[in-house]
């Protein structure tokens, strides 16, 4: 199965992708020197440095599974600390765009992550710990520590940049709990497609 991970960072979440069998990971990181330490972390996978939003649009019909963690610092709590110091910035819609476009036009399965926000969400996600989850499949909520998540951008010098990562990356485990249900879902052909707004055996739709 053809795996992506999109905004790879130091691949939190892709830690224990190698419990499960037969899977090819395509990693995309932006930034140079975290996609040198993600294939220090993981040789056998493909380590692409590039924009992930633009690779998305350009490769997503070459996977089985996508996972997406958008940047996550204008959407975080931390904006009101920001707004109320003078630094006033707009939610980056990179976040909205993927979930739209991949809730459309991909035919297989995905999730896409982030922060809990600082506002209602656009789209209702399900929540597990410090987590938002966008997903064409349902994804049964499991235990999560009390640690951060997310990817912050942040542009401290290697060392620095690498803790800051490593405290912000996806728990491991909830990142093994996706990818095996999203396995789980696709291995079983008569499974009926659910869509991001009926995952939890509902009518509402968003937009």
């Amino acid at each position: 199965m053809k795996v992506l991970n999109l905004y790879a960072c130091l691949g939190g979440n892709r830690y224990k992708w190698d419990e499960v069998a037969n899977i090819e990971v395509t990693a995309v990181e932006l930034d140079p020197e975290l996609a040198r330490l993600y294939k220090e972390r993981f040789p056998n996978d493909i380590v692409i440095v590039a924009d992930a939003h633009q690779y998305l649009l350009d490769h997503y019909k070459e996977f089985d599974f996508i996972w997406s963690s958008p940047p996550c610092p204008t959407h975080s709590i931390v904006n009101h600390f920001l707004n109320a110091k003078g630094i006033i910035r707009y939610p980056d819609m990179f976040l909205w765009q993927e979930i739209i476009f991949l809730n459309h036009f991909f035919k297989g399965k995905f999730c896409v992550e982030n922060v809990i926000s600082y506002y209602e969400p656009m789209f209702n996600p399900k929540k597990i710990g410090r987590h938002y989850l966008w997903s064409n499949f349902y994804i049964p909520i499991i235990e999560q520590p009390k640690i951060g998540i997310g990817r912050m951008n942040g542009k401290n010098q290697t060392a620095s940049k690498k803790s800051k990562e490593q405290r912000n990356a996806v728990n491991s485990d909830l990142g093994l709990h996706i990818l095996n249900t999203a396995i789980g879902i696709i291995e079983k052909s008569n499974t009926n497609q659910t869509s991001i707004f009926d995952y939890e055996n509902t009518n509402q739709k968003m937009f």
